[in-house]
């Protein structure tokens, strides 16, 4: 049994020998190997088990919160790309472990 790879780039209609292909792989029977059984009841449990456990220990250990900001403040931070919201959560960390610059701040 062959592998189907068909490749399709976001926002790319697939021609018509792509489609072709996809359909008759959806046809394929499937079939398992030694190195991919079929997962028995017995299996599935466990996995499910082991996923519990996985999702306990990957629990958020920082809160998530809703702030208002101006727009302009949201396109500056936006501008730095992925990731702008863990430097938003440095530099309030930053003007909190600095009382000084809160004095300066408008109230």
């Amino acid at each position: 049994m062959a592998m189907t790879a068909v490749t399709v780039k976001a926002g790319q209609k697939p021609t018509k020998e792509q489609i072709k292909r996809i359909r008759a792989a959806a046809k394929a029977p499937i079939t398992y190997t030694s190195d991919c059984p079929e997962t028995t009841p017995a299996g599935l449990a466990e996995f499910a088990a082991k996923a519990r456990e996985l999702r306990q220990c990957m629990k958020r250990t920082k809160p998530a919160v809703t702030i208002r900001v101006t727009p302009d403040c949201l396109e500056k931070y936006q501008s730095l790309g992925k990731g702008y919201t863990g430097i938003m959560a440095d530099v309030l960390n930053y003007v909190a472990d600095n009382p000084e610059i809160f004095s300066k701040a408008r109230r």
